[in-house]
């Protein structure tokens, strides 16, 4: 039957108003699958390929500093007799007779410094003490800023005020001159806990370096001091902290069970950030003769000591100064991943 173009009546189909069917609910329902604050950070991480990539040459070069020394034929404080300053792949005279005679012989794949020494398992042991000094100190720079941070914001008022002012003044110090007044002052009464029964690392690890932790506790936290307390102090006017005020929670409880919980994000990518720092930092000490003892190298004491024969030997400071920077830009490149993936205000 034709339909009257200019008529009203509505030409319905009935079969469009029978009641839908199971499968035809369901395929009507999009929903996106429900996923935690951490799950969707570490979803939107994996899609950063500049950052996974960096988590990769972190994880190459922890296991070249901490895996590889353990089988590897060399020792970082061995003197090989006649193989001083040998260029990589190159064998002393007493080696190429033994490799002439039959026997096998590991090459020198990053020569040999100046004392015969093989120059890869010192880099690796520098990459290694590095890396330790970096974590360590990121690790006391995280708990004492962290600490007196949230202090400072939810006590607020007189606390805070004095608390800023000390991190005022903190900012104002040179950190090299007091390590080098600490080294002095710390030097007799580290040396008679060297010989104490069960300090014998004191010796081993020199006095410059605990300086060097002494001065990361005093100084270095301030950073994250101040991060943690602008955090707080916007974290501390939430519903959650007056409920659990209301309830009768101590302080310490709602610092440790809410605030710092929920600034948990921004502490490990800020932690990250500070890890290349702190790095950057001991290997600058090194350079200058503050690091670790001698026989124990660190990537900024091997590049001083290449600085001398730079003309002559140039690949003895450049793998120790590539191998410094690929750390640093790593951590760095790693730690702007982090931030990307679990900063709020980045989400699409």
């Amino acid at each position: 039957m034709n339909k009257n173009p200019l008529s009203l009546q509505l030409d319905l189909n009935p079969d469009d108003f029978l009641p839908a069917s199971n499968e035809e609910k369901e395929s009507l329902v999009i929903m996106r699958d429900s996923v935690s604050f951490w799950k969707d950070g570490m979803r939107r991480l994996k899609k950063n390929k500049v950052a996974m990539t960096s988590i990769v040459v972190i994880i190459l070069v922890m296991f070249f500093s901490f895996i590889v020394p353990m089988f590897y034929p060399y020792s970082y404080e061995q003197q090989i007799k006649g193989a001083n300053n040998l260029a990589p792949f190159t064998y002393s005279a007493s080696e190429q007779e033994l490799i002439d005679a039959g026997e096998k012989v590991f090459p020198h794949i990053c020569g040999t410094d100046k004392l015969g020494r093989d120059y890869a398992i010192r880099v690796m042991m520098g990459s290694r003490i590095s890396l330790i000094v970096g974590l360590i100190a990121t690790a006391i720079i995280l708990v004492i800023g962290a600490t007196i941070g949230s202090i400072a914001a939810f006590a607020g008022g007189w606390v805070d005020i004095i608390i800023m002012r000390i991190v005022d003044v903190i900012y104002t110090i040179p950190d090299v001159l007091l390590i080098v007044l600490l080294s002095f002052a710390l030097d007799k009464p580290l040396e008679n806990l060297a010989n104490a029964p069960g300090f014998g690392w004191v010796k081993t690890v020199g006095d410059n370096m605990i300086s060097i932790f002494v001065v990361f506790a005093l100084l270095y936290w301030v950073g994250m001091a101040r991060m943690i307390r602008s955090q707080i102090l916007i974290l501390k006017e939430s519903e959650y902290v007056t409920a659990a005020r209301a309830l009768g929670a101590k302080s310490s409880r709602i610092i440790k069970k809410h605030l710092l919980t929920n600034c948990l994000g921004t502490l490990i990518v800020t932690t990250t950030l500070q890890i290349p720092s702190s790095i950057f930092t001991e290997s600058f000490l090194s350079f200058l003769g503050l690091g670790v003892a001698v026989p124990l190298p660190s990537l900024g004491s091997l590049a001083s000591d290449a600085i001398n024969g730079l003309s002559t030997y140039p690949y003895l400071l450049m793998i120790p100064a590539v191998t410094i920077s690929l750390i640093i830009l790593s951590f760095n490149l790693l730690g702007d991943g982090l931030r990307d993936a679990f900063d709020p205000k980045l989400k699409n």
